[in-house]
């Protein structure tokens, strides 16, 4: 039967000689949750864990896109659609969109994810060539004024390549390789580094009724598949990060589940990523019921995030996230 161990992530400065590292960053562990899927959890010593399990989790990951992960890095959100469920229509003017990812830089974005396909619950497919209008020109022209990193938030091969021949030097796909079969000889050709993103169902039906049997496990289990996978058809596992996909077919409960356990997902040996920025489960349990007034609630998932070591965070509030993850670094650092 399979085991699942997870790190029981801390950031207290009082560290055990014995602790690890979880993967080379800021965060250590001495324990773990161990876990069997019908069976009741336990917590087992660092000593007690198997030792290529522990070397996994705290082997430090490489670079992303020329950003080391031993830190946590900011992704910001740039959507070039009408329809997106935060910022829909907002910078669909290419040069509004350059301006905002400019604003986002200056605010200390370490990435610039662009997307032209919304991917909000019942979404509506976006042509290839209508996805790459919106994305490539405004890629170039923030290559034009920065090195930031460039990410291109799609799902086709056709997107992926124009982004990449724009100046993209990174590419996140929702569907992790499962939509286009070209799409992952597009990542192994060009060696940039790729997000693999759970999803139950396409952004049309996901929502629907959503259904596991463990969704922390679950996730787990598509996402260690479709990392072997891409591995497979090319990719470097050094040039994987991976993402639960909050939202994406997923409860409020599935969502609490995931970002409760997500340090689980270091197991993986890759940088993890955790995007829940705006997302409605915030908003359910916040008492916000429109997008913009998620903010608060969106810096708390965001400190979760950090406090069990995952590596980047993608968001739409890029200067309100920075200050807090500065003193919160601050002060476990004391």
């Amino acid at each position: 039967m399979t085991g699942y161990y997870r790190p029981l992530a801390q950031t207290d400065r009082a560290r055990p000689a014995r602790a690890q590292s979880v993967a080379g960053g800021w965060t250590w562990f001495d324990r773990l949750e161990y876990r069997q899927r019908g069976k009741a959890a336990e917590i087992i010593d660092i000593a007690d864990a198997p030792r290529e399990v522990v070397e996994r989790i705290s082997a430090p990951r490489a670079a992303v896109a020329g950003l080391s992960m031993d830190r946590v890095r900011l992704m910001g959100i740039l959507n070039v659609t009408p329809d997106s469920f935060s910022d829909g229509g907002q910078f669909i003017d290419p040069q509004v969109a350059v301006a905002q990812a400019m604003a986002m830089v200056a605010a200390g974005a370490d990435i610039i994810d662009v997307g032209g396909e919304s991917t909000r619950p019942g979404a509506d497919f976006v042509e290839p060539k209508q996805e790459v209008d919106r994305t490539a020109p405004v890629i170039a022209a923030v290559r034009a004024q920065s090195d930031v990193a460039i990410s291109v938030d799609t799902r086709k091969a056709l997107v992926a390549q124009a982004a990449l021949e724009a100046g993209a030097t990174m590419l996140n796909d929702v569907a992790a390789l499962s939509f286009d079969a070209d799409m992952a000889g597009v990542a192994a050709a060009s060696g940039a580094p790729i997000c693999l993103m759970h999803a139950q169902g396409d952004p049309k039906t996901m929502q629907a009724s959503p259904q596991y049997e463990d969704v922390l496990l679950d996730v787990y289990d598509y996402l260690a598949e479709r990392v072997e996978a891409a591995v497979a058809a090319g990719i470097s596992r050094a040039a994987i990060i991976v993402d639960p996909g909050i939202g994406f077919g997923k409860t409020v409960q599935h969502n609490l589940a995931l970002i409760s356990g997500v340090s689980l997902f270091h197991g993986l040996g890759c940088p993890v990523l955790l995007g829940a920025s705006r997302k409605r489960f915030i908003g359910t349990l916040g008492q916000a019921p429109g997008a913009e007034d998620r903010m608060a609630g969106s810096l708390a998932v965001a400190l979760a995030g950090l406090a069990q070591g995952v590596q980047i965070i993608r968001v739409h509030d890029m200067a309100e996230t920075r200050q807090a993850l500065a003193l919160a670094t601050a002060i476990s650092e004391g």
